[in-house]
């Protein structure tokens, strides 16, 4: 299968770019930018063409029936965003009970612009104790780059400009969605 991904992000005009892929079993993916639905397809891609299999986050509610087993299978994980559920803890949590597991977030939230980037990617990496794979989504160079295998250090608002830095350059497929913010 992993041949029949690399073919097909060739067929579509994308490739990956990366000199040695990190060899970690945890990690957050820190996946920007996110201005487009094909931002998950170019993204699962190549990650499916690597030949690793990488999670993401859904509601819930959407993990019911024959579409929910489907979504289970190419790596969903749901969260409950009702009542008083702790989205770091129970990511936390699926951490510590995996033996191997990629989280991929897109920091912006939303595909709407959004300089002030969410910090639930960060906090999870943190309470996890794992690092965070800064990728970036290369429409200009049609290209999925793995930036930096960043190791947080606690200081929320140091690391987050430390990380936002890393995507200077990267071109988003609608450009004027994607804000890095003050950097």
């Amino acid at each position: 299968m992993q041949k029949f991904y690399k073919w097909l992000l060739g067929v579509l005009g994308w490739r990956s770019e990366y000199p040695e892929f990190p060899d970690v079993p945890k990690m957050v993916v820190c996946l920007a930018p996110h201005t487009s639905n094909w931002d998950f397809v170019y993204g699962r891609l190549s990650y499916a063409a690597l030949g690793i299999n990488v999670s993401f986050l859904i509601k819930d509610d959407w993990l019911i029936g024959p579409v929910g087993w489907w979504l289970r299978k190419v790596g969903a994980i749901g969260i409950n965003r009702t009542g008083h559920h702790s989205m770091t803890d129970q990511l936390a949590q699926k951490f510590a009970e995996s033996k191997r597991l990629h989280l991929a977030i897109a920091p912006e939230g939303t595909r709407k612009r959004n300089p002030d980037w969410k910090m639930g990617f960060y906090y999870i990496a943190v309470k996890a104790g794992v690092p965070i794979l800064l990728a970036g989504l290369d429409y200009k160079d049609k290209c999925v780059k793995i930036l930096e295998l960043f190791y947080p250090t606690g200081d929320a608002e140091s690391d987050i400009k430390a990380i936002k830095r890393k995507f200077v350059g990267i071109t988003a497929r609608i450009p004027e969605k994607f804000d890095l913010g003050d950097l």
